[in-house]
């Protein structure tokens, strides 16, 4: 099909262990993708195991870029060092901005069943990455669904689509982030905007992205193009995906653990700061 937007790697996610011990997939962070300006990570986590997920993710630290945990299934419970509190259960969604550096965790709040959710780093530009921490907790209910057209319904967190404006405002990366779940073999036709770096991971059933073939587990990378469209084809047994676009930033990327500067110097004084306790200030 002419006009779509050239798609450039389709990944499979890789199984890694983080935190305490969590299983997760991760897909952008990797050696294959380690990075899409301004993704700096992209993981899922799903298992019915309690033993998968019941270490959860103890106290630790950020700064200079933003975390959006979305939930499909099962509760986790953000706390940080300044006394915030959250729960984010099925369908809710949780977007930090750390900004110039917080403390927190992030740990399950059941003891078995299914936990299914995603974690994404977004990157801050240079300007930002000192601004001060802030939290978007938005609840299921909160999260606009809409019938795009027959068998094609869709979640949107943050952006717009269809005239539909998601709940998470006000981020400077300009994002799109939607939950999109397609019928068996209907097609649906997106657009983003020039120049946004886009991707589109499926966690469940299978299709056709621009052209690729892809199924659970897979990303699909679609670079800013001067071509928008991104067109679904979903396979017999439907396809739900996550696709997510944002403004490329074009800024360098000094990134160490879990902070993402400019330069190795500021890098090198995050650490310093963390260590002597100046983010507990």
């Amino acid at each position: 099909m002419l006009g779509l937007r050239p798609v450039g790697h389709v990944l499979r996610a890789q199984d890694k262990m983080e935190g305490a011990g969590v299983r997760i997939r991760r897909s952008i962070g990797t050696p294959a993708l380690d990075y899409l300006d301004p993704f700096l990570l992209l993981d899922e986590f799903k298992s019915n195991n309690s033993s998968d997920y019941l270490a959860g993710f103890p106290d630790h630290p950020h700064r200079g870029f933003e975390t959006v945990t979305y939930m499909v299934s099962g509760s986790m419970r953000h706390e940080d060092h300044n006394g915030n509190r959250g729960d984010i259960g099925p369908g809710s969604v949780q977007w930090m901005t750390a900004g110039r550096g917080i403390v927190h965790s992030e740990m399950p709040i059941q003891n078995d069943g299914l936990m299914w959710g995603f974690q994404l780093w977004i990157n801050l530009p240079a300007k930002d990455k000192m601004m001060a921490p802030r939290y978007q907790d938005i609840a299921a209910s909160k999260i606009p669904e809409v019938e795009l057209c027959g068998g094609v319904r869709a979640r949107v967190v943050a952006g717009k689509l269809s005239a539909i404006q998601g709940p998470v405002i006000e981020i400077v990366t300009e994002p799109l982030f939607v939950d999109l779940c397609l019928q068996a073999s209907v097609e649906y036709i997106h657009s983003v905007p020039v120049g946004h770096n886009a991707f589109c991971y499926v966690f469940d059933g299978e299709g056709i992205v621009s052209s690729k073939s892809i199924s659970a587990g897979e990303l699909v990378t679609l670079p800013r193009h001067e071509l928008t469209s991104i067109q679904f084809l979903a396979g017999g047994n439907g396809l739900r995906a996550l696709l997510v676009a944002a403004r490329a930033l074009d800024e360098p990327v000094a990134r160490g653990g879990p902070f993402v500067m400019n330069t190795r110097e500021e890098l090198l004084q995050a650490f310093s700061d963390y260590q002597r306790g100046k983010f507990l200030d």
